[in-house]
């Protein structure tokens, strides 16, 4: 029993949803993943007030959270590129990204093995601080440059292939957001700056 109505209009609209979500997914994840997640998760290791093991918790989590993240953004880049003929790994921006994600997953494992679980002797964990503290940091700005790239993508793709004007309210908006995600973020380094020159 139906109501005599083509489903080929609600497939093709569905799929054009989808894809839309995949072009607009890799950036929001990226974005709020690797970008803002990630500086707080920096930052709230060195500014909350609570104890050392809760902090190291919660900075372990926060980063496992923009792992997972960056992972699902970077699958759904590689989704779009492959549903619309467009090439994987072609420009700086991919990979770059796909070099910040990985050292972003060795920074983490290393984490979590030397504080976390089964953890390290005390005076290794003391002697890896100042550099977990300066490759975390590098990773970071990497992240940021990474981001820059994509917006930078973007706008051209945008300006290019859909026809957008050079100074027109869609490419104002796009550097408008990618020197707010510049300035804003890079300030992260600057809070954790002070413990990792401290301690080399």
């Amino acid at each position: 029993m139906g109501l005599g109505v083509s489903a080929f209009p609600f497939i093709f609209v569905a799929h054009l949803l989808a894809v839309a979500a995949i072009v607009v997914i890799h950036p929001v994840l990226m974005l709020i993943g690797l970008i803002i997640m990630g500086g707080e998760a920096n930052i709230t290791y060195k500014a909350l007030p609570l104890k050392k093991e809760i902090k190291k918790l919660i900075h372990l989590i926060l980063h496992a959270i923009v792992l997972i993240l960056g992972i699902v953004g970077i699958c759904a880049a590689f989704k779009n590129h492959n549903e619309s003929g467009i090439a994987n790994m072609y420009s700086l921006h991919s990979w770059l990204g796909i070099g910040v994600i990985s050292l972003y997953a060795i920074q983490w494992i290393f984490g979590f093995v030397m504080f976390f679980y089964p953890g390290g002797s005390e005076s290794l964990r003391n002697q890896s601080i100042p550099w977990q503290v300066l490759f975390g940091l590098i990773v970071y700005v990497l992240a940021l440059g990474t981001a820059s790239l994509g917006f930078l993508e973007k706008l051209t793709f945008m300006e290019s292939l859909a026809g957008v004007a050079k100074y027109g309210s869609e490419a104002l908006i796009v550097n408008f957001t990618a020197i707010v995600t510049r300035e804003y973020y890079s300030l992260a380094p600057l809070v954790l700056e002070r413990q990792c020159l401290r301690r080399l």
